[in-house]
């Protein structure tokens, strides 16, 4: 008997039912959903995301006054010393302050930056996001104003729809409005650091 068609299948006896012996393979073709509507155990969790990846500013960089300029010092990617790792396949890659994408994908960007002006500041950080490889606009922005010396800390995020890895790629920025503007960067710590993960597929 190659097929069999009934509406339920019930143990003979007992209360549990077997599928198989070990060794072999259960087969659900594409299309088919399976409904749950009791517990299920013995099955490896998922993951999501099922990936996460840093990439940290290594050293300070100065953004000069009444200009904004693209964070280009991103490279260290983990700091193993103090359990700081990246997790899963590795999505993103980074060139002179530019991220790309090698997998389409919802991807959510965490970008947290620290550091100090040179004198009052009311200055402005970005995501950045262009949509044919050539022309970026900020997607997310935050605003920001310190006196003489002092420093500052902010964070955004956003949820981004990567389609076109060849056409969708990101930068981040700081609009120093009145004075310079130090971006921090620590090889040992985590000060500045942009943070991707795959939350799953956009296609």
């Amino acid at each position: 008997m190659s097929k069999l068609f009934v509406d339920q299948v019930d143990p003979k006896t007992a209360t549990t039912l077997t599928l198989g012996t070990s060794g072999d393979t259960i087969s659900i073709p594409s299309g088919v959903t399976i409904a749950n509507a009791g517990t299920a155990t013995g099955f490896t969790p998922s993951v999501t995301p099922d990936n996460w990846q840093y990439f940290i500013m290594g050293s300070n960089q100065t953004m000069s006054a009444s200009a904004a300029t693209t964070i280009t010092g991103w490279g260290t990617t983990e700091i193993a010393a103090d359990l700081l790792y990246n997790f899963g396949t590795q999505y993103v890659s980074h060139s002179s302050g530019v991220f790309s994408f090698s997998t389409e994908g919802y991807y959510k960007v965490a970008f947290r930056c620290s550091g100090s002006t040179a004198g009052t500041s009311d200055s402005s950080g970005y995501i950045n996001i262009t949509t044919n490889n050539s022309a970026y606009s900020d997607a997310v922005d935050v605003n920001f104003s310190k006196s003489t010396g002092a420093g500052f800390n902010f964070y955004m995020d956003g949820i981004f729809k990567i389609t076109d890895t060849s056409n969708h790629k990101m930068t981040t920025s700081i609009y120093a409005a009145t004075n310079d503007v130090t971006v921090a960067g620590n090889t040992t710590r985590q000060r500045t650091y942009i943070r991707f993960e795959r939350l799953g597929t956009a296609s």
